[in-house]
């Protein structure tokens, strides 16, 4: 089974996509997922073509499909929250122009966070995520817009196989939305991964395996059902390295893209940190765990910068 897996890459302003595809082949990537901007603001620049078009060529000099690429909105947006509306409206716009991003860059699925309620309840919360979408998505949009699962952390919508659904059923053009499952947002929130089977047929009955667009692999540090969000290496958390093969390798799933969003490896001497994704990706292609992991990333940053 060939694998589709990437990690998390930088955008950066000079290089954008190029610079992204750079990053993913150096990890050993076959895909990867990336923001346009900043996550955290409302900073973008123009999207430059020229680096598009040498980044498309790079890809086909290598095993990156194109269809295989995801951008993650940024973690602003919260299509959920009603309370404020000129937020509201805000998330609306600028998950528009984040769209047009996608189109111009030629990448066809956006990862978006559904939402926190802010208060407001459940029920009110998604009814804002079905009027927001609905106010985004048009019928010639070719991005699909992936809602990832999330831990049930505060007032997050979308923590649940029946929310997501709920939330897919209020949406006029269904076929330009999707699902992002994330691992450990789907352990926190209190699905069993070691039965990952019978979550799946869940997933399938009430969704659709159809509907499945992207993965994001993490471990998690919590206990199953303690709805908090904190991602750990692959292995090294309370999923386990056996489940997580499992998930990725599943032969159900072979054409869905796996992405790892797992911690930088941090050197407190040194006060940096490292990404994790070349010797994961080894260690999952070998589909055994490394105990050693933190030790040898450490080690082959640091001869590199000697």
């Amino acid at each position: 089974m060939n694998l589709i897996i990437g990690g998390h890459v930088s955008f950066s302003k000079e290089e954008q996509l190029l610079g992204s595809v750079k990053e993913a082949l150096s990890y050993g990537c076959n895909t990867f997922m990336c923001y346009t901007g900043a996550p955290q603001n409302t900073n973008r620049v123009p999207i430059n073509d020229k680096a598009t078009a040498l980044a498309r060529d790079l890809m086909k000099k290598s095993e990156i499909n194109y269809r295989d690429i995801v951008v993650h909105a940024p973690y602003i947006i919260n299509i959920a929250n009603g309370v404020n509306k000129d937020t509201y409206y805000f998330s609306i716009k600028f998950l528009q122009a984040e769209i047009k991003r996608c189109e111009q860059l030629g990448i066809n699925k956006i990862v978006v966070h559904p939402g926190s309620h802010v208060g407001q309840g459940y029920e009110k919360g998604m009814e804002n995520i079905i009027k927001a979408l609905n106010m985004i998505i048009n019928k010639e949009q070719k991005v699909m817009i992936c809602l990832e699962i999330m831990s049930g952390r505060g007032s997050e919508c979308g923590c649940n196989f029946e929310q997501l659904k709920h939330i897919i059923d209020g949406v006029t053009y269904q076929d330009k939305v999707g699902v992002c499952l994330d691992t450990c947002h789907m352990h926190d929130g209190g699905y069993d991964l070691s039965n990952f089977d019978k979550v799946l047929t869940e997933f399938d009955n009430m969704i659709g395996l159809n509907k499945l667009a992207v993965i994001h692999i993490n471990d998690s540090k919590n206990e199953r059902g303690s709805k908090k969000d904190r991602h750990a290496n692959i292995g090294f958390g309370n999923i386990g390295f056996e489940n997580l093969i499992n998930i990725m390798y599943h032969p159900k799933l072979k054409d869905v893209p796996k992405i790892l969003e797992t911690p930088y490896v941090d050197d407190s001497l040194k006060n940096i940190v490292y990404p994790p994704y070349k010797f994961e990706i080894a260690m999952i292609k070998k589909k055994k765990f490394n105990q050693s992991l933190y030790n040898d990333i450490r080690m082959y940053y640091q001869s590199k910068e000697s």
